[in-house]
Formats: C-alpha cells, sequence, structure tokens
C-alpha cells in the first residue's frame, strides 16, 4: 500500500514532488538522485526532474517506499 500525497494543482513535477515528501534536502541532490538513481513511476524508470506527476500516479523510490499523488478535493 503506497502512502498517498496531496498536491493542490493539477500537477506536480517529480523534482517538486520529491521534495514535498522531504527525502532529500535540497533540488541539487533531488537532482543528482534523479540522474544516478531514478525512481519508478507507474511501473518505468524516471529520471527527468520535470516529469509531470498526476492524480493516481504511483512513485517508487528505492529503500524509501511507495508514493500515491492524490489531488485535493476541490470545495
Amino acid at each position: 500500500m503506497c502512502e498517498k500525497i496531496t498536491i493542490q494543482t493539477e500537477y506536480i513535477p517529480l523534482g517538486q514532488f520529491i521534495k514535498l515528501i522531504n527525502i532529500l534536502e535540497s533540488g541539487g541532490m533531488v537532482k543528482t538522485y534523479l540522474q544516478d538513481v531514478g525512481v519508478l513511476v507507474n511501473g518505468e524508470r524516471e529520471h527527468r526532474r520535470g516529469r509531470k506527476l498526476y492524480n493516481g500516479d504511483m512513485v517508487e523510490i528505492d529503500e524509501v517506499g511507495c508514493f500515491q499523488v492524490e489531488q485535493a478535493k476541490e470545495g
């Protein structure tokens, strides 16, 4: 079961998402981690910080866990 992470916008770039879940301290660390290791987005290896994540997307980070993007309900 993945931890749900709520966003307030239609999408969030992968780099911002990783900073949001607070596993790496800086944008530079996020950039390096994605270039060197990458993460799984919906089961596919991804290295781009700008990859747009939408409601329902799953992000798996080695040795950290699984996270699901959830868009905040309006109203």
